[in-house]
């Protein structure tokens, strides 16, 4: 395995900014590089389908040796299986939701410490309609928290904004992403130039100061393939400060029932598994203070 953090892009933005262009295009170029993306779920970018080799339960297999991972509600455990990834990927692309807040997820990866960096936060923006977006009142606070997070911050389909909604675009910029580097583009035509951006070239942070970028995360596998009570496991586990995150599923001793097991910090929540699931548990917990 190499040596080094694993490099990691977020790629966020409003819907319809463009983001799903922008991954197939880099994909498509990717010129030896072993990508990851990960997407908050498949249905959400349709990957190109020249580019899918294959396509699995939680990975589909793409050209060039890259790989697409859905992360769903489940951040943390999609991130471990990323970084335990063999072959190892050569830089992870999160695609964000275009109603998630990047800052956020920023934030949440730094959890893992010096086991992942994030390179930066690239926004993208549709010039034709941000203007519009500020002006609703529903849409303004996640566009303008998202403008907030940028490193680099893409106006799009430039091509398609009247002389009027480009300049408006440009001072929305200008007012709330004041620290981010600007590119303007008319369609795919952005380089993996982007992803060279550095979090130490910008005043911008994760949006939290609670959380020490000391704090490392490591990853246990438990094959439980003995029965335990359930309940009295997972409340075990939640006592445990070290633990952070566990999911799996296990079977319980008074009845021989597979049961599913779910916990994020002290919650946690145990229930009937599905027929087809594999029995196992996965732990993220933390290892130094």
């Amino acid at each position: 395995m190499s040596d080094g953090p694993l490099l990691l892009t977020i790629i966020a933005g409003y819907l319809g900014a463009g983001k799903t262009t922008l991954v197939n295009q880099l994909l498509r170029h990717a010129n030896g590089t072993r990508y990851a993306v990960m997407v908050n779920e498949f249905g959400s970018l349709p990957i190109d389908e020249d580019l899918i080799e294959a396509e699995g339960d939680d990975l589909i297999t793409l050209a060039g040796g890259c790989v697409c991972c859905s992360y769903g509600d489940d951040l943390m455990m999609a991130m471990a299986q990323m970084r335990d990834l063999e072959p190892r990927p050569d830089h992870i692309l999160l695609e964000a939701s275009g109603v998630a807040l990047p800052g956020n997820i920023a934030a949440a990866i730094s959890l893992f410490g010096n086991d992942i960096e994030v390179l930066g936060i690239v926004l993208l923006a549709d010039a034709e309609v941000l203007s519009d977006q500020l002006a609703n009142p529903y849409l303004s606070d996640t566009v303008t928290r998202q403008l907030a997070a940028a490193d680099l911050a893409v106006l799009t389909k430039v091509d398609l904004a009247t002389p009027d909604q480009m300049q408006r675009a440009r001072q929305i910029v200008a007012d709330h992403a004041p620290n981010a580097a600007v590119i303007e583009s008319e369609g795919a035509d952005l380089t993996q130039s982007i992803l060279l951006l550095s979090r130490q070239d910008t005043q911008q942070t994760f949006g939290t100061d609670h959380t020490p970028h000391h704090i490392h995360l490591v990853t246990e596998t438990l094959p439980m393939a003995d029965a335990v009570d359930a309940e009295s496991f997972a409340d075990q586990l939640a006592l445990n400060p070290e633990v952070v995150r566990a999911k799996g599923h296990l079977t319980n001793s008074s009845d021989g029932r597979l049961m599913t097991l779910q916990l994020v910090g002290r919650r946690y929540s145990v229930y009937p598994a599905a027929a087809y699931v594999k029995q196992g548990l996965v732990i993220i917990k933390t290892n130094g203070h």
